[in-house]
């Protein structure tokens, strides 16, 4: 009893870290500057107010790196799927020490700073006419994403009953019957945990957006802009905006993040 209210009064403190300096996010991109640059402002809303939000509207620095960043994040999230989903569905049938070698090889990948290699990626994009382009964003912001979604999905297949695959090839099914008609429909809840992910990762992705993006920017690239002039209220408004698309796309593919999928699979 003890260790469930413990466990209770713990989540509770951490779901309030996380949400504390987003509502302070929120806070500020709808108040007065009055209610905020004094000495002791107030934790509650007081005076709600739209105009920070207007001036980001009217800016004419919205729109365009809106666009490009769902357009990029999209692309990459769905590439990534395209890359993992198979090649992760290979690597889950390898023996247990290559398997895990594999593992191990893509996060080493993951070692090295991405600002140490976004200087030259950038210089070979500028020759192979992907610098400032969708398609070299999408490529560079791969680099980050697949590990970690095959990553994901490597766990999601092994946990599939080895005993459905036999079935279904007992059945007729080759291997990417099997794939398609077995194991892709069991593995939704993981696939939607990869998807998310690599959407966000790619959304929130600054390194080489800074590097390869000249004349059409990113979300996080025009808050940074803001930031470095100095407009907490502007800052405050922009990084708000960036959080509805994650509430959306979260709350889309929520429905897909069910437990029980396998009840019932097999028996005996």
């Amino acid at each position: 009893m003890v260790f469930k209210y413990f466990s209770i009064l713990l989540l509770v403190f951490f779901t309030v870290l996380v949400i504390l300096p987003v509502y302070l996010m929120v806070k500020v991109s709808l108040s007065p500057p009055e209610d905020i640059m004094v000495q002791r402002p107030g934790f509650l809303i007081r005076n709600v107010t739209f105009r920070h939000w207007k001036d980001v509207f009217k800016s004419g620095r919205l729109w365009q790196p809106l666009k490009k960043s769902i357009i990029v994040a999209t692309t990459t999230a769905l590439l990534a799927l395209l890359i993992s989903i198979p090649g992760a569905y290979v690597i889950s049938h390898l023996s247990r020490t290559l398997r895990y070698s594999m593992i191990l090889s893509l996060f080493f990948t993951r070692m090295f700073p991405e600002v140490g290699i976004a200087l030259p990626i950038a210089v070979n994009f500028i020759k192979w006419g992907l610098f400032d382009t969708n398609l070299g964003l999408t490529m560079a912001h791969l680099i980050r994403v697949l590990p970690v979604t095959a990553w994901i999905l490597i766990g999601t297949y092994r946990t599939i009953p080895s005993d459905l695959e036999d079935a279904a090839q007992v059945d007729g099914c080759g291997r990417l019957g099997v794939l398609k008609h077995v194991v892709l429909p069991l593995a939704l809840p993981g696939i939607s945990v990869a998807l998310i992910f690599s959407w966000l990762m790619s959304w929130d992705e600054f390194t080489y957006a800074l590097y390869l993006c000249l004349r059409e920017k990113t979300m996080p690239l025009q808050v940074y802009y803001y930031i470095s002039r100095g407009d907490w209220f502007l800052t405050a408004s922009y990084a708000t905006i960036i959080t509805i698309p994650v509430i959306f796309v979260t709350y889309i593919l929520q429905k897909y993040l069910r437990s029980g999928y396998l009840a019932g699979a097999v028996k005996g």
